[in-house]
């Protein structure tokens, strides 16, 4: 049991000059890494180092609740997806929060209208956390405000390279069933036609019913492409499979990884070679 009331925030704080920044995941971390590359006297940690699944499942444990206590700064995607944080953070008056997400605006809403908050697999969204991020870094500690913004800058220079590569592919024709919804954002900036299975990162919550009704849809939509993420059970893909002969293609949501600033990049790049079997 985590108590978040008996942490003293008071005497937590290092005071060596150091600006200790404490990001919530690895999308947000390797965001923070780029921004941050070179900047003397400043640390960046990452929360959930040792995650495997969603973000939204998360439990914080007693080493995340340590890294709070000596964070000045703690940056995540926000738009819901780390609710698990607001007790910690408002335990904290004096630690500077910023939501990367808070200028996101093409949110994807769910039929019951829940916006789809796994935004960072689109390439322009991912371009407007990296802004935000370095916006906001620059208010709170001005004097490196013209490294953040260059750092930024660049690394948007070669977002904006992916970009341009993933324009070249032509799927507007293609249709597909994603059984992840952290992969909705990259199917949709894509002009694939996708049909959402939420699963909420638990197959074993989908009906038979459900099953027998995707089934139908795809075989009389002729749809031939199932996405699931790396981390993902492929059962449910599997056994649509059997039924409808699609083929599954494996993608990459970026939930973890190692601490390399072209990481970001990287994976796309291999998401980019999967899609392009799809054309």
């Amino acid at each position: 049991l985590l108590v978040y009331g008996a942490i003293n925030s008071n005497k937590t704080k290092q005071s060596d000059g150091k600006t200790r920044i404490l990001t919530s995941f690895y999308p947000i971390y390797i965001m923070t890494l780029n921004i941050t590359n070179g900047v003397n006297n400043v640390e960046v940690s990452n929360m959930a180092d040792k995650l495997n699944g969603c973000i939204h499942d998360y439990t914080l444990t007693t080493t995340d609740l340590r890294k709070f206590e000596t964070a000045n700064i703690f940056i995540e995607n926000g738009a819901g997806l780390e609710s698990f944080t607001d007790k910690i953070v408002n335990s904290y008056k004096d630690l500077k929060v910023i939501y990367a997400a808070q200028n996101v605006t093409n949110f994807i809403y769910s039929d019951d209208n829940e916006s789809n908050s796994h935004i960072w697999l689109s390439i322009e969204n991912y371009k407007n956390e990296v802004q935000t991020i370095a916006s906001k870094l620059s208010e709170i500690d001005e004097a490196n405000s013209g490294l953040y913004n260059a750092n930024a800058n660049q690394y948007i220079e070669k977002l904006n390279e992916l970009q341009s590569k993933f324009k070249q592919l032509d799927l507007s024709n293609k249709k597909a069933i994603c059984l992840d919804e952290s992969l909705e954002y990259l199917l949709k900036e894509n002009n694939i036609d996708e049909t959402l299975i939420e699963t909420d990162h638990d197959q074993a919550s989908i009906s038979a019913e459900l099953i027998k009704e995707t089934i139908s849809k795809m075989n009389s939509e002729e749809i031939k492409a199932i996405f699931i993420d790396k981390n993902d059970s492929d059962k449910l893909a599997k056994a649509l499979q059997n039924e409808t002969g699609a083929k599954i293609y494996v993608l990459n949501s970026g939930m973890n990884g190692e601490k390399n600033l072209n990481s970001y990049i990287d994976l796309m790049n291999q998401n980019y070679e999967i899609l392009k079997d799809l054309q």
